[in-house]
């Protein structure tokens, strides 16, 4: 019983510095974009570029 007064008042400061963590993150826009940098991933082209007409090749 007597470890119920320590591990409540614990607990409380836990969810509480939780909660400091996630509303700091949301406020400077880190979940703004969360379907972008996925997606930049996927269509990320890694071939050269091929040179325009007329123009030597390398």
């Amino acid at each position: 019983m007597e470890a119920l007064y320590l591990l409540i008042p614990l607990s409380v400061v836990v969810v509480f510095i939780a909660l400091w963590v996630y509303f700091t993150a949301s406020d400077s826009g880190q979940f703004d974009d969360l379907v972008g940098p996925g997606l930049r991933v996927l269509q990320d082209d890694d071939t050269p570029p091929q040179p325009a007409p007329g123009e030597p090749h390398p």
